[in-house]
């Protein structure tokens, strides 16, 4: 199938209700069938199990009991550095904010602003700042953990489409993390503010954070707040954060200052969890 093709039908497909669907199934506990399709997948997609702390593919219950395995402890030795990846994935793009215009692919920005749920007050922090956008596949590990030490203070919930976010549908969609659903989890810390975005897609059933749960469902079509300014919820650089139920993208923002992303960064480039992403 074309890029051409594929982006067009995600336009006129029934993308919630495949999703709602991808959902309740990778809940069900489905004995030899649930097992039977793991062995699939593992297959398929390349999935290391060897990584997972429990290797063992007719253990797990569920499909989405699997795809959000822990590893083993060890399996993400954390660089030396002051920002490391918070995912197993791909560098999709990085680089400078341009004013509040973050680069999605050829021909296509998006502003901060609409990101984050159209608090302009909030976007403002990320003025020229600098940003990274890593994407996910079915194959890799889909826990998210933290790129540096931060303290909770805000997660917005951002509903909106559900559209494909591979690389193909990047190309083809304008504004694509702008208008998927997202959680936004925004944080302190030494060196000023930054944010993580988890982006949903295409039967990503939820998102979940470790303080909150699972944020999404419920889908009720309004912007979510919550605030933690009055509460100590501090985490350290490496600690996970939240996960992905089916796979997707991470969008970071942070404020304009000093920051050298890793040389060896390149479109593309798989990147794991633990790795070096940038020194301040």
């Amino acid at each position: 199938m074309s890029d051409r093709l594929f982006v067009s039908l995600q336009y006129v497909l029934p993308k919630k209700a495949l999703t709602q669907l991808a959902g309740s199934l990778a809940s069900l506990r489905g004995g030899a069938a649930t097992t039977r399709f793991i062995q699939w997948f593992v297959g398929r997609y390349g999935v290391n199990m060897s990584e997972a702390a429990n290797p063992d593919i007719a253990s797990y219950p569920t499909f989405n009991e699997f795809f959000s395995r822990p590893l083993k402890p060890g399996a993400r030795p954390l660089a030396n550095a002051d920002l490391i990846s918070p995912v197993d994935g791909a560098i999709s793009q990085f680089g400078p904010i341009r004013k509040d215009q973050i680069f999605q692919a050829k021909g296509h920005d998006y502003s901060t602003t609409t990101l984050v749920g159209g608090d302009a007050q909030l976007a403002a922090r990320f003025e020229d700042g600098h940003f990274a956008t890593l994407y996910l596949s079915p194959k890799d590990y889909h826990r998210i953990h933290m790129p540096c030490e931060g303290k909770l203070t805000r997660m917005i919930y951002v509903p909106g489409d559900l559209f494909s976010v591979n690389p193909a549908t990047a190309r083809g969609v304008p504004g694509l993390f702008a208008r998927n659903e997202r959680v936004v989890c925004v944080f302190e810390s030494a060196r000023g503010p930054f944010v993580l975005t988890l982006v949903g897609a295409t039967i990503v059933g939820s998102m979940a954070t470790v303080w909150h749960g699972v944020v999404n469902p419920p889908r009720s079509g309004q912007v979510r707040e919550w605030r933690y300014d009055d509460q100590d919820i501090r985490f350290k650089q490496g600690d996970e954060m939240g996960r992905f139920l089916l796979g997707s993208t991470v969008v970071m923002l942070f404020p304009k200052g000093p920051l050298s992303f890793n040389p060896t960064w390149g479109a593309t480039k798989p990147i794991r969890m633990g790795e070096i992403m940038a020194k301040l």
